[in-house]
């Protein structure tokens, strides 16, 4: 089948859902499906239309369709010296780059170079009347208006079938060095707010059990001297470390148990949690391995005015992600009726609401 016939087959299925009211379950590459709140109803499988569209090096663009492997994508970019610069995970080989976007998953970098979304240039969508529509373009600068393209990314597909998207790329650094200090949690928060308010080339922080992780990129000469400024010991296997981080392979998220996922401000203090915690984004983003009951952790977090998600190993009776206020539940809803009125796609999956 080539791929206009692929997005075709797409397209017919929804227009079939649409007619017959009928659920549907966009899955591709499977490898987030822990992700979220189950869906229930037809497979609408995109995990063949895929393949780079165009890819210029010189402009720091890729274009891609929604089921190409996440791996395809960095091999090609690493043959340029290039890279995503949201440094996303993928958790497992079959990862697809719509799934990644669909998620709106970001890695160790993102507290220093953008979020998923702040990459995101273009897409091209099904919306839930069975129309083709395509945001955004190929270039940073595009026409004024709302940025519809980065609605896409975090929506986990309740909004349409993504097909293509655009991404900006960047170059991969020439020199790269990870630091290590051994010191306390709250030791950790305040020196890595100390160093951000210095002109440092750092890309990732993370503290996990006593130690401090300090990444370091740029020129070889700018992170030789940010080294001899800083101090701490060279971890000689640095791109191994975070390379297991963003892939959850190390040994703090091995244990059977609920897996938190923290967003709160980063000079927010340390939170009154039972359970093991590791820290990155520069405290921004913290991790929580406990089996503390959801509303005792959610209680704590918006005491901070931040919100807690149940990332991996939730029960059916958990509410996922953090509930919502009143205003913006209604937002979301109003976003749901405008793309997909009959309410077909991926139903549930990030609420029941919508």
């Amino acid at each position: 089948m080539t791929e206009q016939d692929m997005s075709q087959a797409i397209l017919a299925q929804v227009i079939e859902a649409r007619a017959s009211n009928t659920k549907l379950n966009i899955v591709a590459g499977n490898s987030k499906r822990f992700y979220g709140r189950e869906v229930t109803g037809q497979k609408l499988d995109v995990s063949g239309h895929t393949g780079i569209i165009s890819y210029e090096p010189t402009e720091l663009v890729i274009t891609a369709r929604a089921g190409t492997p996440l791996h395809d994508i960095e091999t090609v970019l690493a043959a340029e010296n290039q890279m995503l610069g949201f440094e996303p995970a993928a958790f497992a080989d079959s990862a697809s780059i719509g799934g990644t976007i669909a998620c709106g998953f970001s890695g160790p970098r993102r507290a220093f170079t953008g979020a998923a979304r702040d990459f995101i240039l273009g897409s091209r969508i099904i919306n839930g009347k069975a129309e083709q529509i395509h945001f955004g373009g190929e270039v940073m600068k595009n026409v004024a208006g709302y940025d519809v393209s980065r609605l896409m990314c975090g929506a986990l597909g309740t909004l349409g079938v993504l097909l293509d998207v655009s991404i900006k790329v960047l170059p991969r650094p020439e020199a790269e060095m990870t630091l290590v200090f051994e010191m306390s949690a709250g030791e950790a928060l305040n020196k890595v707010h100390k160093l951000a308010r210095q002109s440092l080339p750092i890309s990732a922080t993370c503290f996990d059990d006593s130690l401090l992780f300090v990444r370091l990129s740029g020129t070889d000469g700018t992170v030789k001297a940010a080294q001899a400024q800083l101090g701490g010991d060279v971890m000689p296997e640095g791109a191994g470390f975070w390379q297991q981080l963003k892939e959850h392979k190390l040994d703090f998220f091995a244990p059977q148990k609920n897996i938190w996922r923290i967003s709160l401000a980063s000079n927010s203090p340390l939170l009154d949690l039972q359970g093991a915690q590791l820290y990155e984004w520069n405290g921004a983003l913290r991790w929580l391995v406990s089996d503390m009951d959801e509303q005792d952790i959610r209680n704590e977090v918006a005491r901070y005015d931040g919100h807690a998600i149940c990332f991996r190993q939730c029960t059916k009776q958990q509410q996922v992600f953090h509930p919502l206020d009143s205003s913006l539940m209604k937002i979301h809803q109003t976003l749901k009726n405008a793309f997909d009125p009959h309410a077909i796609f991926n139903p549930g999956r990030m609420y029941a609401e919508i």
